[in-house]
C-alpha cells in the first residue's frame, strides 16, 4: 500500500485517522458516538474525508478530495462503487439519511445529499441528487443535471437538464457500459493505492519534467 491512502479492516472503528505527517492521507473520524466502518478491500484516498456513521463496502473507492459526511445522519454505501474527486456525500439531519448501492459511480464534484442511489446508476460530473429523491437501477443522472428534492428517476432512465427531465430509457449495451466503467475503477484504486508517494521536496517530479 501507498503511503497515506488507507484500506479499511474489517469491521474497521478507527477514530481520528488524519493526514501523516507529511501532510498526505486521508481524513477517517468519529462524530460523536458513531465512527465509520470501512470494508477491509475499500480504499480511501489522500485528501479524502470520511466522518461519523458511515459505512463503505467492499472494493469502493472514495476519492481525491471527496467528503462522505455522516455527522447528523447515517451514509450506507455499498460494494464496488467509487465516489469520485471532490463529490460531497451528505444527510439531513432528523429526516433523510444517504444511501448509496453496490457499483455505483459518483462523478466528478457531484453532490448526492439525504437520498437514495440504487445499484448500477451513475451520478455524472457535477450532477446534484436532493433531498428525498431516488435514482433508480441503472439510472443515469448527466453531468450538471439537478434532481430535485423527492423526485423519483425510474430504473434504467437517463435524465437531462435543471430541474432533470427523462429523456429515454438507456439499452441494454449502455447499461452494461456503465457497470463496465464502474467495475474499471475497482482496479483503478488498487493501481493508485501502490503508486509512489514523491517527497515533499518533489525533485523526483522535476527531475522527471526536466525542469
Amino acid at each position: 500500500m501507498a503511503s497515506g491512502s488507507h484500506r479499511g479492516t474489517p469491521g474497521d472503528r478507527r477514530q481520528g485517522i488524519g493526514p501523516t505527517p507529511e501532510g498526505f492521507g486521508p481524513i477517517i473520524r468519529n462524530f460523536d458516538a458513531h465512527r465509520p466502518v470501512i470494508a477491509a478491500s475499500a480504499w480511501i484516498a489522500p485528501g479524502a474525508v470520511v466522518v461519523g456513521d458511515v459505512e463503505i463496502g467492499p472494493d469502493s473507492s472514495i476519492w481525491y478530495g471527496a467528503v462522505v459526511r455522516g455527522d447528523v445522519h447515517q451514509i450506507r454505501i455499498g460494494a464496488r462503487t467509487n465516489i469520485q474527486d471532490q463529490a460531497t456525500i451528505h444527510v439531513t439531519r432528523d429526516r433523510f439519511s444517504t444511501f448509496i448501492g453496490d457499483e455505483v459511480t459518483i462523478g466528478h464534484r457531484a453532490v448526492v445529499h439525504g437520498c437514495k442511489v440504487h445499484s448500477g446508476a451513475l451520478i455524472g460530473i457535477g450532477a446534484i441528487v436532493l433531498d428525498g429523491a431516488e435514482v433508480g437501477e441503472g439510472a443515469l443522472v448527466a453531468a450538471g443535471a439537478v434532481v430535485t428534492p423527492g423526485s423519483k428517476v425510474a430504473p434504467g432512465q437517463l435524465v437531462v437538464g435543471m430541474p432533470a427531465k427523462v429523456v429515454r430509457s438507456l439499452s441494454e449495451s449502455e447499461l452494461e457500459l456503465q457497470i463496465q466503467r464502474t467495475l474499471g475503477y475497482v482496479d483503478l484504486a488498487k493501481r493508485h493505492d501502490q503508486a509512489d508517494l514523491l517527497g515533499g521536496d518533489h525533485s523526483e517530479a522535476r527531475d522527471r519534467s526536466g525542469r
